[in-house]
């Protein structure tokens, strides 16, 4: 197949009751973690980079290690999405690069940690929309902060997140505005704020109703049916990888992440995109220490980081299978870009946000 618009596997997973987990990516040995995975599993392929991952890896390299994923599985449909875009130069940037798809984070200001308006969010969101549909790009938007319901504290990944007191109506993505939101910018997916945080310590105890809000996705489905919804900050946090890390001298306190059983309940209320990124750092982390306390006198990076394609594969492929992507890409019948600027320049892909009938 070919590197696709993410909207492409997004409406096929909507039309067939899935979701996709979106994985971050910084290096070669998480890509093939990712596509080994998907491989096996038969599953389209979402690969993600933030602001502070092109950096990292450099923009040059990051593409071509995703153009080389592209060649070596031919038969996989693959989207590369810019994550958390903190201004349209950012967003432009990505596409200039290759990315199919971006989100414009107009949830908080280009300083990415100033809580925004919804007037600004909307604008800026809505200019990236216009100039990514003319060339067939895809994008996401978000609506509401991320942050913890425990504590009303944002959280922070890659340099992007809230600072500082949260309310609980910046905390929770509000359903009314969200209709308003997509009419107007008309995003291809919306991102929600449901209690869901980045990194490894999201909850102090396993969450329930009052710290993670999954009946706040349910309300805004039923506003938004069809919309493509996405949630941020999912990693489970698997108690396994963290017994390993501290078994071989890591120091990772007690926490808790999303139980996979609350993401399929989203899955069942609009949620097509499920990002994950901590749990991955775990499994390589994991195997790293694993296997430096095991042979301490070994030097060979490759030594270390061949177990972590391991057990990064393994996390990416049981979500494959827990959310209902496995099997399904080479279902997909591939699109390109130029395609889909045809589609959302006759109108073929306009949000609609009529509610459904209630009955």
């Amino acid at each position: 197949m070919a590197i696709v618009p993410m909207r492409l596997l997004l409406d096929h997973a909507a039309e067939n009751g899935y979701g996709i987990p979106a994985y971050n990516v910084n290096n070669m040995e998480q890509i093939q973690s990712i596509m080994q995975a998907a491989d096996e599993a038969d599953s389209p392929v979402i690969l993600q980079a933030s602001r502070g991952a092109r950096k990292y890896a450099g923009e040059n390299f990051l593409r071509h290690l995703i153009l080389a994923a592209v060649e070596t599985y031919p038969h996989l449909p693959i989207a590369m999405h810019q994550d958390h875009g903190n201004s349209p130069s950012t967003c432009y940037g990505a596409m200039r690069h290759g990315f199919t798809s971006v989100m414009m984070d107009g949830s908080l200001e280009a300083d990415a940690k100033t809580p925004a308006s919804f007037e600004y969010n909307v604008n800026v969101t809505a200019e990236v929309v216009k100039v990514a549909h003319s060339i067939g790009v895809s994008v996401e938007g978000e609506l509401g902060c991320l942050g913890s319901l425990e504590t009303g504290m944002g959280d922070k990944e890659d340099g992007h997140g809230a600072e500082g007191k949260l309310t609980e109506d910046q905390l929770l993505t509000d359903p009314d505005e969200a209709v308003e939101f997509v009419e107007r910018t008309q995003v291809d997916a919306l991102a929600v704020a449901i209690g869901t945080s980045h990194g490894a310590y999201k909850f102090t105890r396993k969450p329930t109703g009052e710290i993670l809000a999954i009946s706040r996705i349910e309300e805004i489905h039923r506003r938004l049916p069809n919309t493509h919804l996405v949630m941020h900050g999912s990693s489970s946090v698997p108690e396994d990888l963290i017994a390993i890390i501290n078994q071989y001298g890591g120091n990772i306190p007690e926490t808790y992440g999303v139980p996979v059983e609350e993401i399929q309940k989203g899955i069942k209320s609009g949620v097509r995109k499920v990002n994950i990124d901590t749990d991955n750092r775990l499994a390589i982390t994991a195997a790293i220490r694993e296997a430096a306390a095991k042979d301490p006198s070994n030097f060979d990076p490759r030594h270390f980081l061949k177990p972590s394609i391991k057990y990064m594969k393994q996390v990416c492929l049981d979500r494959y299978q827990q959310f209902g992507t496995a099997g399904n890409a080479s279902k997909i019948k591939v699109h390109t870009l130029d395609e889909f600027a045809t589609k959302y320049a006759s109108g073929e892909l306009a949000a609609t946000t009529k509610t459904a009938v209630s009955v």
